[in-house]
Order: structure tokens, then C-alpha cells, then sequence
């Protein structure tokens, strides 16, 4: 796909969105180094997605309304600064509540890269047919820095010191989102009220398609956080710690090859049907990993539920440009970013407690009954994915709205 001027935000986006990718993985690893425990790890690990997933919507809609740049020099700052808060806390032994008490700003000050990026996508290529495919190579490329990233976590927590992928993902954070953000150019205009105009903003979690979408976003971040602390678990069982890395890079990469194959299809099936039968085939996969006591057979199986979660990501990001208006898009693709969060999460908490008290895989459970849930819903709930009607431009009283960059 070649989009004139979209790689102006598409190299800079692809460094400030790798952290992300090492957070979850860092936080896991470095707090059971101090502590001993998962279920402490998955504790720290699961109030950070929280408070990602509840300020990542907040983050959108100011995005939307004041641009992206003034949202995120800030937000970069201080999710650094207090990334590396919550490394020094871990690494001088502080109480649980301290640990948590750190984890809450290095969550909620996450930067929303991939959303924005996607609102940028949205903007460039408002109607065309192209957008279907620019929502399969962004999932490319967030499963591609979910390759890298754990790999790179894994390596410097186990080779160089528990607490270098933390110290690594604030630099990073730091280096690449500040890149990011200097790119005003591409970033989507604000409307700007003119003379007695009144402009109506309308939140993206009041369309009830959104709302149906958030909970299949949910259970693909239960499949996310499950898999991070059972991978964990199972290789330091066996005895092969340096495995995780590997073992969850190949689930990643089932994801970053079928998004590949989505995105080179010209789909003629409607959005809605693809979700539910790829969203089926996900919840049948994911129900086999706990049955799973090889590392080639959950190798295996994590290759195809990879290849399983790329299809219901692509489109349930294409159905936002069908059922969101153009001016809450960051915010619904934020929306859907947190529940992915806050999905894993949840995940990573109770994969954590199950893996203290059965051990044997029972982590896994976590994936199937997340996915299960959320496909019953998405079935329940189908019709309220149809497409809304196109917009209309309604004049309100006297005056003018012009679109504005806002820097």
C-alpha cells in the first residue's frame, strides 16, 4: 500500500509504539524477580492496564478535540518518569501497596499511539476502500512490535537485569513519542467554533456498536494476558525461563501473518460476518491451549490462535469508520485499545492467581472463558454492528465551522 506522505507518521509511530509492547512482559518479570510471586506481578501488571484502559478514552477525546500533540508531550513525560518510579520501588523491596500505587500513573499516562495513528489513517483515507487495508497493516504492525518486543524484554530482564525492560520502555517511551508527536502535519484537524456556531460533540461509547465491540476487545486481551503469564509460568516450569520470549513471539506472529493475508484480500463478505466467524474460530483455538503440555504443541496452538486474533482486531477497527462520526475516532479507537488493556489486564491477574494455586496450565483457562464469553455477546448483540447512516451537515443557527491542525 502506498499512501502519498503517510510514512511521515508511520515511521515515528512504529518507535513510539514499540514500548508498549515490552510494558506488560517488563513489569511481569521484574516485580516476580523482587517478589517470588505471579499473583504480586500480575497484581502490578493488572492495576497498570486498568489505568491504561480507564485514561485511555480520556486521552482520545482530548486528542479529538485538542489535537494530538497536546496530549501526548505531556502524557510521554510522565509515563516515563513514572515507569522509572515504579523500577526503583520493585528493586528496593517496597510494600505491594507502593508497588500499586506506582503502577496507577505508569498506566493511565500510557501514550496512545496506535489509536492515533489509526485516527491519522482514518482522516488520510476517509471513504475509500484502502481503509480496510490500512487497518490490516496497522495490526501488522502492532503484532510486529508484539514479536520484538517481548523477545527484547525477555532478553534484557533475564540476560542483562531484571529491571533493564522497564528502564528500556521509559527510554524508548521518551525517545521515539516525542518523534511522534513533532509530526503535526498528519495529525487530524480540530473543528473550531466560529461566530454563534455550535458544535455537538457526541461520545464514541454512547454508539452501541462501539459498546458491543469494546467486550470483543475485552476478550482478546484476555487472550493477550493469559498467554504472557502462562507462557511464564509453563517455561520456568520446564526449566527454559528464555523460552517465554520465543513462545509468545510465535503466537505474535501467527497474528502478524494473517494480518498480512487479511489485508492482501479483497474482502467481499460484510465486516459483521467476518468478526463473528473469525471471532468463532478464536474462541475454539484458545479453548485448546490448557490442554497443551509440549512446548511444540503450544507452540503450535499458539501460532493459531495468533492467526485467529489478527481478523477480529482488523475488523473490528474497519466497523469504527462505519459506526463512529469522523470526530470521536481517536476516542472509539482508544476505547477499544483500553478494553484490550483492561482485558488483559484481568487476564493477567487471575492467569496469575490460577498459576500459584493449580500451577499445570491452569492460567490458560483465563483465554477460553474470556473469548467464550465475549463470542456469546457478539452473537447476542450482532445487529447493533449495521453500519450508521452517513452524515449529514446540519446548520445550526448563524456561523461557520472551520477544520483547523491544531499543534
Amino acid at each position: 500500500m502506498c499512501t502519498p506522505g503517510a510514512w511521515r507518521f508511520l515511521l515515528p509511530g512504529f518507535a513510539a509504539r514499540q514500548p508498549f509492547a515490552m510494558l506488560t512482559v517488563s513489569i511481569v518479570l521484574l516485580v516476580r524477580h523482587t517478589t517470588g510471586s505471579y499473583a504480586t506481578a500480575g497484581a502490578a501488571a493488572a492495576v497498570t492496564g486498568v489505568a491504561m484502559a480507564l485514561f485511555a478514552p480520556w486521552s482520545g477525546r482530548l486528542a479529538d478535540r485538542y489535537g494530538q500533540r497536546a496530549v501526548l508531550v505531556p502524557g510521554i513525560v510522565a509515563h516515563s518518569l513514572s515507569g522509572l518510579a515504579l523500577t526503583a520501588l520493585a528493586l528496593s523491596h517496597a510494600p505491594l501497596w507502593a508497588l500499586l500505587a506506582a503502577a496507577v500513573p505508569t498506566g493511565a499516562s500510557t501514550p496512545q499511539i496506535g489509536p492515533m495513528v489509526r485516527a491519522r489513517w482514518a482522516v488520510k483515507l476517509q471513504g475509500s476502500p484502502l481503509m480496510s487495508t490500512a487497518a490490516a497493516f496497522e495490526s501488522v504492525t502492532d503484532e510486529f512490535t508484539f514479536v520484538i518486543g517481548p523477545l527484547l524484554a525477555t532478553a534484557l530482564c533475564t540476560a542483562v537485569d531484571p529491571a533493564a525492560g522497564l528502564v528500556t520502555e521509559a527510554s524508548l517511551t521518551l525517545l521515539g513519542g516525542l518523534l511522534f508527536a513533532a509530526r503535526r502535519s498528519t495529525q487530524p484537524s480540530v473543528a473550531v467554533g466560529a461566530g454563534h456556531a455550535r458544535v455537538e460533540r457526541t461520545s464514541a461509547l454512547r454508539i452501541p456498536g462501539v459498546r458491543v465491540l469494546i467486550v470483543a476487545f475485552l476478550g482478546i486481551g484476555s487472550v493477550f494476558g493469559g498467554m504472557q503469564v502462562s507462557l511464564a509460568a509453563f517455561t520456568e516450569s520446564i526449566g527454559e525461563p528464555g523460552l517465554n520470549g520465543v513462545l509468545y513471539g510465535t503466537f505474535a506472529t501467527g497474528n502478524m501473518l494473517s494480518g498480512l493475508v487479511c489485508g492482501a484480500i479483497a474482502w467481499k463478505a460484510a465486516p459483521r460476518r467476518r468478526l463473528l466467524v473469525g471471532y468463532a474460530a478464536l474462541a475454539l483455538t484458545a479453548s485448546g491451549l490448557w490442554a497443551a503440555h509440549s512446548v511444540l504443541v503450544l507452540a503450535g496452538l499458539g501460532l493459531l490462535v495468533g492467526m485467529c486474533v489478527a481478523p477480529s482486531l482488523i475488523t473490528g477497527y474497519t466497523l469504527v469508520e462505519d459506526l463512529v462520526p469522523a470526530g470521536a475516532r481517536t476516542e472509539a479507537f482508544t476505547w477499544l485499545t483500553g478494553a484490550v488493556g483492561l482485558g488483559q489486564a484481568a487476564a493477567v491477574t487471575i492467569a496469575g492467581q490460577l498459576e500459584d494455586r493449580f500451577r499445570g496450565g491452569a492460567g490458560f483457562l483465563v483465554p477460553m472463558g474470556g473469548t467464550l464469553l465475549a463470542l456469546a455477546t457478539l452473537l447476542a448483540l450482532r445487529s447493533r454492528l449495521a453500519a450508521r447512516p452517513r452524515e449529514r451537515t446540519v446548520a445550526r443557527g448563524v456561523g461557520h465551522r472551520t477544520p483547523v491542525t491544531v499543534d
